[in-house]
């Protein structure tokens, strides 16, 4: 099983001035270029994984044209959002127990807290620190793809992918 994961896309669909200057600080990307990065990346993954801070639902209506979509709200979404999508789920993937989580606060520490709210599960994929992530502690992988569009915290944009057979696979990609 391939999954493309991805977090923090901070995009809208709306062109209001605010917006714009927002997009030309923080967001270098536009949806009609996170489409083309999903094309690239995402095109043969079953499922496709965002761990919230959509900001509106274009987002996700886009991502559900290449693969079926789980999902998480983040701080950032709207009220839409928040009651379309749940603030943390477990999704069983390929015999495995994933926990999936926007997370909050500051990035420091992150890890505990996002870990307090699964038990018993193999992987936690999350976003909020636009800072990729991959790394086992105590048995669990914990993945942040970091953000595709928003340099924000991080030291490059970046998407994920897992793949799952006997294990799970992560791996980050800079795009």
């Amino acid at each position: 099983m391939k999954i493309g994961v991805i977090a923090d896309t901070h995009l809208t669909k709306t062109s209001s001035v605010i917006n714009s200057v927002k997009n030309m600080i923080r967001n270098k990307r536009t949806i009609g270029k996170l489409r083309t990065l999903v094309q690239e990346y995402f095109s043969d993954v079953d499922l496709i994984i965002h761990a919230g801070d959509f900001v509106e639902l274009v987002v996700l209506e886009m991502l559900q044209e290449f693969a079926p979509v789980e999902a998480v709200h983040g701080n950032m979404d709207t009220a839409e959002i928040r009651h379309t999508l749940p603030a943390y789920k477990v999704l069983t993937l390929g015999g495995f127990s994933v926990g999936l989580i926007h997370g909050d606060g500051g990035p420091e520490g992150i890890m505990d807290r996002i870990k307090r709210h699964f038990n018993n599960v193999d992987a936690i994929i999350f976003g909020h620190t636009h800072h990729p992530i991959n790394q086992q502690q105590e048995g669990i992988l914990f993945f942040n793809p970091g953000s595709p569009t928003d340099r924000i915290f991080a030291p490059y944009n970046s998407l994920g992918l897992l793949e799952i057979s006997d294990k799970i696979q992560a791996s980050i990609i800079r795009v």
